[in-house]
C-alpha cells in the first residue's frame, strides 16, 4: 500500500485486542489501541485514524456511545467505523447502523474477512473524499458515490437547475423550506433585517457552496433571507432526497456536520468583529470577504452590501473606502473596487 493507513482498535478484551493489533501490523497498518470506550474517544481525537474498529460491549463507555460522540464532532465524524461484536441479533445491527456505523464484524472473526472489510471501507472513504471537489461536477460525483440505497438513483434526475438574475430573491424569512440549494454559478448573500429595517449580511455563498440546510435540519421556517449578488445558477435538491442522504449515508452527514461547524464559527467571528473591531477593520474584512467570493479582480459591490456585512452605515463605508483609496490600499474606477494591497487589509489594526 502506497500510504500507510492508521487504525484505532477499541477493545476491552486484552487477548482479542492484541490479536487484532498483530494481524493489522502484519498487514501493513499502523495501529493504535484502547482498552475501553473513553480511552478510545480520546485517542481518536488525538490521532484521527483512517478507520476505527470498536467493540460494542465495553466498560466505561460502550461502542454506541463512542460512535455517537465521535460522529457529532467535525474532526472525527467521517472516520469509517466498524463494530466488533459477538452479538448477532437484528436489533443490535439496526441500532449501530442507525447511529452511522459503516459495517459489522462478528467475533470470532476470520482474518481474511476482517482485512477485506477494512480495505473495502478505506477505499470507499478515499473515493468519497476525492469525489466532492466543490464544483457542480463534484456535486454529481459526490451524490453518485453516496448512493447507499436504490432510491438515490433518482436524486440526480430530480435536481432542477434554476437561474436567477442579479438582486433576485431566492427565499425570504418566514417561508418554509422546500430545497437544499447548491451554487453552480455566481454568488448569493444571506441576511437578516432587524426591527428598525437595518440589514445585516451573515454569509456570502459562492460556487461550490450548499445553503439553506439549517431550516431543513430543524424543520422550521427560514430565519433569514437570500438574494443573488450576481446572475447565478442554483441546483435545487428536493428536501426528501436531502433527508434520505442525511439519515442513511454517514459520509454525507459528516459533510454537513463540518459545514454547520464552519458556519457557526464564522458567525461567532463576525459577532466578535461587530462588538470589538474598529470600522476600518470591519470594512477591510468585508472587502476581503467579497474578494474571496469573487473570481474577477475588479469587484462591483454595492456600498449598501459592504455596510450590511460590516455592520455600519453606508456613509461611513463611503468615507472609509475613500481613506483606503488615498492610502493606496484599493483603487476605485466606475464604482468597481480593486484591492491593491491585500496583506495590509488583512493585517488592518483592530
Amino acid at each position: 500500500m502506497s500510504e500507510q493507513k492508521t487504525i484505532l482498535v477499541i477493545e476491552d478484551n486484552a487477548n482479542v485486542r492484541e490479536n487484532l493489533e498483530e494481524i493489522l501490523i502484519l498487514a501493513g497498518y499502523k495501529v493504535f489501541a484502547a482498552e475501553n470506550g473513553k480511552t478510545g474517544v480520546t485517542k481518536a481525537q488525538e490521532h484521527v485514524p483512517d478507520l476505527i474498529l470498536c467493540d460494542i460491549m465495553m466498560p466505561e463507555l460502550d461502542g454506541y456511545g463512542v460512535l455517537r460522540i465521535l460522529g457529532s464532532q467535525p474532526k472525527t465524524s467521517d472516520i469509517p467505523f466498524i463494530f466488533l461484536t459477538a452479538k448477532t441479533e437484528r436489533e443490535d445491527f439496526r441500532k449501530g447502523m442507525g447511529l452511522g456505523a459503516d459495517d459489522y464484524i462478528t467475533k470470532p472473526f476470520d482474518d481474511v474477512e476482517l482485512l477485506d472489510t477494512i480495505e473495502m471501507r478505506l477505499q470507499k472513504s478515499v473515493r468519497i473524499k476525492k469525489s466532492f471537489d466543490n464544483t457542480e461536477t463534484g456535486l454529481q460525483k459526490f451524490i453518485d458515490e453516496a448512493k447507499a440505497q436504490k432510491e438515490f438513483e433518482k436524486l440526480s434526475e430530480n435536481r432542477e437547475l434554476r437561474k436567477y438574475n442579479k438582486k433576485d430573491p431566492i427565499y425570504e424569512a418566514g417561508q418554509y423550506p422546500k430545497w437544499l440549494y447548491f451554487v453552480a454559478k455566481g454568488r448569493v448573500k444571506c441576511f437578516q433585517i432587524n426591527d428598525f429595517g437595518k440589514e445585516l449580511i451573515t454569509h456570502i455563498f459562492s460556487e461550490g457552496d450548499f445553503f439553506g440546510y439549517v431550516p431543513l435540519l430543524r424543520n422550521e421556517k427560514y430565519q433569514d433571507s437570500t438574494v443573488s449578488l450576481d446572475d447565478c445558477e442554483l441546483r435545487l435538491i428536493p428536501i426528501d432526497d436531502f433527508t434520505m442522504l442525511l439519515f442513511n449515508n454517514r459520509e454525507f452527514a459528516a459533510k454537513f456536520i463540518k459545514m454547520l461547524a464552519n458556519q457557526t464559527e464564522e458567525v461567532e467571528k463576525n459577532l466578535i468583529d461587530l462588538a470589538y473591531s474598529s470600522v476600518r477593520k470591519r470594512v477591510s474584512k468585508a472587502l476581503i470577504k467579497f474578494n474571496e467570493s469573487n473570481k474577477n479582480k475588479n469587484m462591483y459591490i454595492l456600498r449598501d452590501d459592504i455596510a450590511s456585512l460590516a455592520g455600519t452605515a453606508k456613509e461611513t463605508v463611503i468615507r472609509t473606502l475613500s481613506d483606503f483609496k488615498s492610502e493606496g490600499l484599493i483603487s476605485i474606477e466606475d464604482n468597481r473596487i480593486t484591492i491593491l494591497q491585500l496583506e495590509k487589509l488583512i493585517n488592518m489594526p483592530q
